[in-house]
């Protein structure tokens, strides 16, 4: 029973509406037919920076990736045109901040601008790996917080929420003004180390910033933990490395850090340990950025082996033996899949 004010003119009437559903008019789904149902709302789209990682986790999701039309112009502005419905949907766009670092960054302002003109209900950028992460305060006068910028412009553009992993400092998340969601490849990490089956060995931080998660690395192998003190000496990863906290001598070592640039700070932590005493060393981080001349700093380094995961695209000239590279698809599927769903993500860590 409903009541309605019309208004005609400066006149107005009250009406009485008696409504009464009929019952075969309303849709009737089981409990399975919702779960499917809420499942065809989710749809991935991807940029061109990382196709192949977004192909798996839709692989795990059993869903088709999204057909979205990307490309640059002559004059390197970016068209994008989302070529299906997306209109209330449930919308990941995974795009990865690799080179070209800038250009993948303005596709996601520009994909996540045409997914909310085109009516998706709700956008979710994810994004393995977040450049300019150590832009994240001002340790110099007159420079940027770039990490808050680019947070800024990724809420500005659309996006509801963020899905992430490993930010190179945790208050990132704090930049954002939507909700964020931390992923973390520690135990994928931990459990390649476990494979290589090392006795005697010391979990090396590469500086005394990482020494927090290293620790945590450190005790899901219930291996000591030294930490490599070091200074940076300009701002073109220049460093001047200085010593080593705690003792390698005849262990074997694991460096781990979360990414690598140009491999300055993971090789000359190599070579303190080397210098310490340390037998074999390996190493272990998240993002592997490698630029510049790192692939032939790590080919000439002390390094065994080297794993990183697929948060950035390896190309076929960084292939080397030393490095080995692990999948993070399918715990981003996992997250995907629970926050489309309303559960826990944590449920991935803490089952």
């Amino acid at each position: 029973m409903l009541y309605f004010t019309v208004y005609t003119g400066c006149s107005c009437a009250r009406l009485l509406v008696i409504i009464t559903p009929d019952q075969s008019t309303r849709p009737h789904h089981d409990k399975d037919d919702e779960v499917e149902g809420h499942m065809s709302e989710l749809a991935v789209f991807t940029g061109r920076a990382h196709q192949e990682l977004a192909e798996k986790i839709c692989a795990h999701l059993g869903i088709p990736l999204g057909n979205a039309e990307v490309f640059e112009f002559d004059n390197e502005n970016i068209f994008v045109k989302i070529n299906e419905n997306v209109r209330g949907k449930d919308v990941f766009l995974v795009q990865t901040f690799s080179k070209p670092v800038n250009t993948s960054i303005m596709e996601v302002f520009i994909m996540i601008d045409a997914l909310r003109r085109a009516s998706a209900q709700r956008v979710t950028a994810v994004i393995p790996y977040y450049a300019y992460g150590r832009t994240d305060k001002k340790d110099q006068p007159r420079v940027p917080i770039t990490a808050r910028l680019i947070a800024d412009c990724i809420g500005v553009a659309g996006a509801n929420r963020v899905l992430t992993m490993d930010l190179h400092a945790g208050q990132i998340q704090g930049f954002f003004n939507i909700p964020v969601d931390e992923l973390t490849a520690q135990t994928i990490l931990v459990n390649y180390v476990r494979s290589l089956k090392l006795t005697d060995f010391t979990v090396v931080a590469t500086d005394t910033g990482f020494a927090k998660k290293a620790r945590n690395f450190a005790e899901s192998l219930d291996a000591p933990l030294a930490i490599v003190e070091k200074r940076r000496t300009n701002n073109v990863g220049g460093l001047e490395s200085l010593g080593l906290i705690g003792s390698v001598e005849g262990r074997n070592a694991v460096i781990v850090d979360d990414e690598i640039g140009t491999a300055g700070t993971l090789v000359q932590a190599a070579q303190v340990v080397r210098e310490s005493g340390g037998r074999d060393i390996y190493a272990a981080a998240v993002h592997g950025v490698l630029s510049g001349t790192a692939i032939e700093r790590i080919e000439h380094s002390p390094i065994k082996k080297l794993v990183i995961t697929d948060t950035i695209p390896l190309d076929a000239a960084k292939h080397i033996p030393q490095i080995m590279q692990c999948s993070v698809a399918e715990l981003f599927a996992g997250a995907i899949a629970r926050i489309h769903e309303g559960r826990s993500v944590s449920e991935l860590f803490h089952p």
